[in-house]
Protein backbone atom coordinates (compact mmCIF):
# COMPACT_ATOMS: atom_id res chain seq x y z
CA UNK A 1 0.00 0.00 0.00
CA UNK A 2 1.65 3.32 -1.31
CA UNK A 3 2.35 6.14 1.13
CA UNK A 4 -0.37 8.84 1.86
CA UNK A 5 -0.28 12.23 0.23
CA UNK A 6 -0.03 15.18 3.49
CA UNK A 7 0.12 18.61 2.91
CA UNK A 8 3.85 18.72 3.56
CA UNK A 9 4.24 16.39 0.20
CA UNK A 10 2.32 19.16 -1.35
CA UNK A 11 4.02 22.13 -0.16
CA UNK A 12 7.32 20.50 -0.96
CA UNK A 13 6.57 20.18 -4.58
CA UNK A 14 4.95 23.99 -5.01
CA UNK A 15 7.81 25.27 -2.66
CA UNK A 16 5.35 27.08 -0.38
CA UNK A 17 4.66 26.53 3.46
CA UNK A 18 2.57 23.47 4.97
CA UNK A 19 0.42 26.18 6.66
CA UNK A 20 -0.34 28.22 3.02
CA UNK A 21 -1.39 24.58 1.86
CA UNK A 22 -3.87 24.00 4.37
CA UNK A 23 -5.30 27.58 4.38
CA UNK A 24 -5.93 27.24 0.51
CA UNK A 25 -7.56 23.98 1.16
CA UNK A 26 -9.81 25.37 3.72
CA UNK A 27 -10.50 27.99 1.44
CA UNK A 28 -8.89 30.86 3.35
CA UNK A 29 -9.66 34.18 1.76
CA UNK A 30 -6.07 35.24 3.04
CA UNK A 31 -4.82 33.01 0.27
CA UNK A 32 -4.97 34.90 -3.26
CA UNK A 33 -7.24 32.50 -5.80
CA UNK A 34 -4.32 31.85 -8.33
CA UNK A 35 -2.23 29.96 -4.94
CA UNK A 36 -5.86 28.36 -3.79
CA UNK A 37 -6.53 26.89 -7.35
CA UNK A 38 -3.03 25.62 -8.00
CA UNK A 39 -3.05 24.06 -4.17
CA UNK A 40 -6.30 22.76 -5.37
CA UNK A 41 -4.95 20.78 -8.73
CA UNK A 42 -1.53 19.83 -7.10
CA UNK A 43 -3.65 18.03 -4.36
CA UNK A 44 -5.37 16.23 -7.01
CA UNK A 45 -2.86 15.61 -8.97
CA UNK A 46 -1.23 13.70 -6.14
CA UNK A 47 -4.58 11.67 -5.24
CA UNK A 48 -4.61 14.11 -1.20
CA UNK A 49 -7.39 12.94 0.96
CA UNK A 50 -8.33 15.66 3.56
CA UNK A 51 -8.46 14.05 6.80
CA UNK A 52 -12.17 14.56 7.85
CA UNK A 53 -11.93 13.82 11.59
CA UNK A 54 -9.40 16.50 11.71
CA UNK A 55 -11.99 18.59 9.98
CA UNK A 56 -14.48 17.49 11.80
CA UNK A 57 -12.29 18.74 15.25
CA UNK A 58 -11.79 22.18 13.74
CA UNK A 59 -14.70 23.06 12.41
CA UNK A 60 -17.03 21.45 15.18
CA UNK A 61 -19.09 19.30 11.92
CA UNK A 62 -18.72 15.87 11.00
CA UNK A 63 -21.26 16.02 8.13
CA UNK A 64 -22.29 12.63 9.29
CA UNK A 65 -25.66 12.01 10.71
CA UNK A 66 -27.03 8.95 12.74
CA UNK A 67 -30.70 7.63 12.38
CA UNK A 68 -31.77 5.10 14.32
CA UNK A 69 -34.76 2.87 13.43
CA UNK A 70 -36.54 -0.34 14.93
CA UNK A 71 -35.76 -2.26 11.94
CA UNK A 72 -35.09 -1.45 8.53
CA UNK A 73 -36.50 -4.33 6.57
CA UNK A 74 -39.99 -2.55 6.54
CA UNK A 75 -41.09 -0.67 3.87
CA UNK A 76 -42.07 2.52 5.98
CA UNK A 77 -38.91 2.90 7.58
CA UNK A 78 -37.16 2.76 4.65
CA UNK A 79 -38.86 4.73 2.92
CA UNK A 80 -38.45 7.49 5.59
CA UNK A 81 -34.17 6.97 5.72
CA UNK A 82 -34.84 7.68 1.79
CA UNK A 83 -36.72 11.15 2.79
CA UNK A 84 -34.04 11.91 4.94
CA UNK A 85 -31.32 11.00 2.64
CA UNK A 86 -32.83 13.21 -0.57
CA UNK A 87 -32.92 15.98 2.16
CA UNK A 88 -29.40 15.83 3.40
CA UNK A 89 -26.75 14.80 0.83
CA UNK A 90 -27.37 17.83 -1.34
CA UNK A 91 -26.60 19.57 1.77
CA UNK A 92 -22.90 17.65 2.07
CA UNK A 93 -24.44 15.48 5.03
CA UNK A 94 -23.81 11.22 4.86
CA UNK A 95 -26.69 9.12 6.65
CA UNK A 96 -25.21 6.69 9.11
CA UNK A 97 -27.91 3.84 9.55
CA UNK A 98 -28.20 1.90 13.00
CA UNK A 99 -31.45 -0.05 13.61
CA UNK A 100 -32.54 -1.41 17.46
CA UNK A 101 -34.51 -4.35 16.64
CA UNK A 102 -36.05 -2.79 19.98
CA UNK A 103 -33.70 -3.75 21.94
CA UNK A 104 -32.18 -1.77 24.70
CA UNK A 105 -28.69 -2.39 24.88
CA UNK A 106 -28.59 -1.88 20.97
CA UNK A 107 -30.36 1.37 21.70
CA UNK A 108 -27.79 2.58 23.96
CA UNK A 109 -25.21 0.97 22.06
CA UNK A 110 -26.30 2.79 18.42
CA UNK A 111 -26.99 5.96 20.41
CA UNK A 112 -22.98 6.27 22.09
CA UNK A 113 -21.39 4.94 18.84
CA UNK A 114 -23.18 7.82 16.99
CA UNK A 115 -21.95 10.29 19.91
CA UNK A 116 -18.26 8.70 19.23
CA UNK A 117 -18.37 9.30 15.97
CA UNK A 118 -19.36 13.56 16.43
CA UNK A 119 -22.21 13.04 14.53
CA UNK A 120 -24.06 16.43 13.70
CA UNK A 121 -27.57 14.88 14.79
CA UNK A 122 -29.46 11.81 16.13
CA UNK A 123 -32.66 11.43 14.01
CA UNK A 124 -35.10 8.47 15.56
CA UNK A 125 -38.01 6.09 15.95
CA UNK A 126 -37.74 4.63 19.19
CA UNK A 127 -38.06 1.41 20.27
CA UNK A 128 -40.37 -0.29 23.12
CA UNK A 129 -36.74 -0.62 25.23
CA UNK A 130 -36.79 3.55 25.03
CA UNK A 131 -39.68 3.50 27.42
CA UNK A 132 -37.38 3.20 30.37
CA UNK A 133 -34.24 4.69 28.67
CA UNK A 134 -34.67 8.71 30.35
CA UNK A 135 -31.49 9.13 31.43
CA UNK A 136 -29.67 8.02 28.46
CA UNK A 137 -31.73 10.59 26.38
CA UNK A 138 -30.60 12.73 28.98
CA UNK A 139 -27.49 12.47 28.76
CA UNK A 140 -27.47 12.45 24.94
CA UNK A 141 -28.97 16.24 25.43
CA UNK A 142 -26.44 17.67 27.79
CA UNK A 143 -23.58 17.23 25.12
CA UNK A 144 -25.83 19.81 22.37
CA UNK A 145 -26.47 16.92 20.03
CA UNK A 146 -29.65 17.64 17.98
CA UNK A 147 -32.43 15.27 18.10
CA UNK A 148 -35.04 14.72 16.30
CA UNK A 149 -37.58 11.76 16.81
CA UNK A 150 -40.07 10.47 14.31
CA UNK A 151 -43.43 8.03 13.86
CA UNK A 152 -41.98 6.47 17.86
CA UNK A 153 -41.51 9.76 20.10
CA UNK A 154 -41.21 10.53 23.63
CA UNK A 155 -41.96 13.45 25.00
CA UNK A 156 -39.31 15.83 26.12
CA UNK A 157 -39.07 18.91 26.21
CA UNK A 158 -36.38 20.87 24.02
CA UNK A 159 -36.95 17.98 21.43
CA UNK A 160 -38.55 18.09 18.22
CA UNK A 161 -40.89 15.61 16.14
CA UNK A 162 -42.51 14.58 13.30
CA UNK A 163 -45.12 12.60 13.71
CA UNK A 164 -48.45 11.45 11.61
CA UNK A 165 -51.98 11.50 13.00
CA UNK A 166 -52.43 7.95 14.60
CA UNK A 167 -55.50 8.74 16.29
CA UNK A 168 -57.52 10.31 13.04
CA UNK A 169 -55.66 7.51 10.90
CA UNK A 170 -57.27 4.78 13.47
CA UNK A 171 -60.51 6.43 13.88
CA UNK A 172 -61.00 7.20 10.10
CA UNK A 173 -60.49 3.34 9.32
CA UNK A 174 -62.47 2.21 11.83
CA UNK A 175 -65.31 4.43 10.58
CA UNK A 176 -64.77 3.26 7.30
CA UNK A 177 -65.69 -0.25 9.01
CA UNK A 178 -68.90 1.06 10.61
CA UNK A 179 -69.85 2.51 7.26
CA UNK A 180 -69.62 -0.90 5.57
CA UNK A 181 -72.21 -2.33 8.05
CA UNK A 182 -70.03 -3.59 10.41
CA UNK A 183 -70.92 -4.02 14.01
CA UNK A 184 -68.21 -6.11 16.28
CA UNK A 185 -64.81 -5.14 15.40
CA UNK A 186 -62.26 -6.00 16.71
CA UNK A 187 -58.57 -4.23 17.09
CA UNK A 188 -54.64 -5.95 16.81
CA UNK A 189 -53.26 -3.72 18.76
CA UNK A 190 -49.80 -3.22 19.52
CA UNK A 191 -47.37 -2.24 23.02
CA UNK A 192 -50.02 0.43 23.89
CA UNK A 193 -47.08 2.43 26.04
CA UNK A 194 -45.75 3.04 22.57
CA UNK A 195 -47.49 6.20 21.96
CA UNK A 196 -48.51 5.49 18.13
CA UNK A 197 -50.10 2.18 19.16
CA UNK A 198 -51.89 3.61 22.10
CA UNK A 199 -53.53 6.64 20.01
CA UNK A 200 -54.40 4.12 17.16
CA UNK A 201 -56.38 2.46 20.04
CA UNK A 202 -57.81 5.79 21.07
CA UNK A 203 -58.47 6.55 17.58
CA UNK A 204 -60.29 2.95 17.01
CA UNK A 205 -61.97 3.09 20.79
CA UNK A 206 -63.57 6.73 20.11
CA UNK A 207 -65.26 5.86 16.53
CA UNK A 208 -67.33 3.02 18.22
CA UNK A 209 -68.11 5.31 21.07
CA UNK A 210 -69.42 8.10 19.02
CA UNK A 211 -70.88 5.89 16.88
CA UNK A 212 -73.40 4.44 19.44
CA UNK A 213 -71.34 0.56 19.21
CA UNK A 214 -70.83 -1.55 22.53
CA UNK A 215 -66.73 -1.07 23.16
CA UNK A 216 -65.56 -4.91 23.86
CA UNK A 217 -62.28 -4.85 25.32
CA UNK A 218 -62.17 -8.57 24.91
CA UNK A 219 -62.05 -7.85 21.14
CA UNK A 220 -58.88 -5.56 21.80
CA UNK A 221 -55.76 -8.19 21.83
CA UNK A 222 -52.13 -6.92 21.80
CA UNK A 223 -49.78 -8.16 19.84
CA UNK A 224 -46.60 -8.00 17.95
CA UNK A 225 -46.37 -6.79 14.10
CA UNK A 226 -45.85 -10.50 12.77
CA UNK A 227 -47.51 -12.37 9.67
CA UNK A 228 -47.82 -15.27 12.34
CA UNK A 229 -48.76 -13.27 15.55
CA UNK A 230 -51.62 -12.07 12.88
CA UNK A 231 -52.87 -15.57 12.36
CA UNK A 232 -52.29 -16.59 16.03
CA UNK A 233 -54.33 -13.80 17.48
CA UNK A 234 -57.15 -14.13 14.69
CA UNK A 235 -57.62 -17.62 15.98
CA UNK A 236 -58.60 -16.61 19.49
CA UNK A 237 -61.11 -13.68 17.56
CA UNK A 238 -62.84 -16.89 15.74
CA UNK A 239 -63.14 -19.23 18.21
CA UNK A 240 -65.49 -16.70 20.26
CA UNK A 241 -68.93 -17.76 20.00
CA UNK A 242 -70.21 -14.53 18.79
CA UNK A 243 -67.00 -13.60 17.01
CA UNK A 244 -66.27 -10.29 15.06
CA UNK A 245 -67.17 -9.24 11.90
CA UNK A 246 -64.36 -6.94 10.96
CA UNK A 247 -60.83 -6.60 12.10
CA UNK A 248 -58.92 -3.32 12.51
CA UNK A 249 -55.27 -3.75 12.82
CA UNK A 250 -52.05 -1.78 13.88
CA UNK A 251 -50.10 -2.75 11.49
CA UNK A 252 -50.18 -4.19 8.07
CA UNK A 253 -48.13 -7.26 8.71
CA UNK A 254 -51.07 -8.51 11.62
CA UNK A 255 -53.67 -7.72 9.21
CA UNK A 256 -52.09 -10.10 6.36
CA UNK A 257 -51.40 -12.88 9.32
CA UNK A 258 -55.36 -12.19 10.18
CA UNK A 259 -56.67 -12.61 6.31
CA UNK A 260 -54.44 -15.75 5.85
CA UNK A 261 -56.36 -17.42 9.10
CA UNK A 262 -59.66 -16.03 8.00
CA UNK A 263 -59.35 -17.63 4.45
CA UNK A 264 -57.96 -20.58 6.12
CA UNK A 265 -61.36 -21.38 8.14
CA UNK A 266 -63.42 -20.72 5.25
CA UNK A 267 -64.85 -17.38 5.82
CA UNK A 268 -64.89 -14.41 3.25
CA UNK A 269 -63.22 -11.40 3.06
CA UNK A 270 -65.00 -9.19 3.05
CA UNK A 271 -68.34 -10.39 3.31
CA UNK A 272 -68.29 -12.17 6.54
CA UNK A 273 -65.38 -10.40 7.56
CA UNK A 274 -63.51 -7.29 6.74
CA UNK A 275 -59.96 -6.53 7.39
CA UNK A 276 -58.16 -2.96 7.36
CA UNK A 277 -54.67 -2.58 8.47
CA UNK A 278 -51.96 0.68 9.16
CA UNK A 279 -48.99 1.59 7.02
CA UNK A 280 -49.85 0.58 3.88
CA UNK A 281 -46.61 -1.46 2.97
CA UNK A 282 -46.51 -2.04 -0.73
CA UNK A 283 -48.19 -5.77 -0.52
CA UNK A 284 -51.21 -4.27 0.84
CA UNK A 285 -52.22 -2.69 -2.95
CA UNK A 286 -50.52 -5.34 -5.05
CA UNK A 287 -52.85 -9.03 -3.86
CA UNK A 288 -55.30 -10.04 -5.53
CA UNK A 289 -57.36 -9.25 -1.97
CA UNK A 290 -55.58 -6.14 -2.13
CA UNK A 291 -55.97 -4.59 2.15
CA UNK A 292 -57.24 -1.34 3.12
CA UNK A 293 -54.90 0.49 4.76
CA UNK A 294 -53.59 3.71 6.23
CA UNK A 295 -51.20 5.86 4.54
CA UNK A 296 -48.28 7.18 6.48
CA UNK A 297 -46.42 9.79 4.39
CA UNK A 298 -43.23 7.97 5.31
CA UNK A 299 -40.87 9.78 2.60
CA UNK A 300 -42.94 12.94 3.08
CA UNK A 301 -42.07 12.40 7.09
CA UNK A 302 -38.06 11.81 6.49
CA UNK A 303 -37.71 14.68 4.49
CA UNK A 304 -39.49 16.84 6.79
CA UNK A 305 -37.35 15.52 9.46
CA UNK A 306 -34.17 16.51 7.88
CA UNK A 307 -35.67 19.58 7.65
CA UNK A 308 -36.49 20.31 11.35
CA UNK A 309 -32.45 18.80 12.06
CA UNK A 310 -31.18 21.63 9.42
CA UNK A 311 -33.80 24.41 10.83
CA UNK A 312 -31.40 23.40 14.27
CA UNK A 313 -27.94 22.83 13.44
CA UNK A 314 -27.97 25.99 10.70
CA UNK A 315 -29.93 28.57 13.94
CA UNK A 316 -26.62 30.14 14.29
CA UNK A 317 -27.66 31.80 17.94
CA UNK A 318 -28.16 28.39 19.08
CA UNK A 319 -31.53 29.20 20.00
CA UNK A 320 -33.17 25.44 20.60
CA UNK A 321 -36.87 25.30 19.63
CA UNK A 322 -39.10 22.72 19.51
CA UNK A 323 -41.33 21.92 16.78
CA UNK A 324 -44.07 19.39 16.78
CA UNK A 325 -45.08 18.57 13.26
CA UNK A 326 -47.83 16.24 12.48
CA UNK A 327 -49.18 15.38 9.39
CA UNK A 328 -52.55 14.34 8.35
CA UNK A 329 -52.78 10.30 7.32
CA UNK A 330 -54.84 8.75 4.12
CA UNK A 331 -57.33 5.92 4.55
CA UNK A 332 -56.45 3.92 0.96
CA UNK A 333 -59.51 1.30 0.92
CA UNK A 334 -59.19 -1.42 -1.38
CA UNK A 335 -60.94 -5.19 -1.88
CA UNK A 336 -60.47 -6.38 2.16
CA UNK A 337 -63.14 -3.88 3.52
CA UNK A 338 -65.11 -3.40 0.59
CA UNK A 339 -68.77 -4.31 1.25
CA UNK A 340 -71.02 -1.75 0.07
CA UNK A 341 -70.68 -0.03 -3.56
Amino acid sequence: MGKKTTIYDIAKKLDITAATVSRALNNNTKISQATRELVIKTAKEMNYEQNKLAQALKSGKSYNVGVIVPRIDSNFFASVIRGIEEELYPQGYHVIICQTHDQEDLEIGNINSLLNAQVDGILMSISNASLELNENFQNLLKKNVPLIFFDRKKDIQGVSSVTIDDFKGAYDATQHLINQGCKRIAHLSNDRKLLIFKNRYLGYKQALIDNGLAFDESLVIETQSKVLEGRNTTKKLLEMQNRPDAIFSSSDFTALGAIEEIKANGLRIPEDICVAGFANEPFTKFMELSITSVDQSPLEMGRITAQVFLEEVNNGQKIKSEKQVVLTPELMIRKSSQKLH
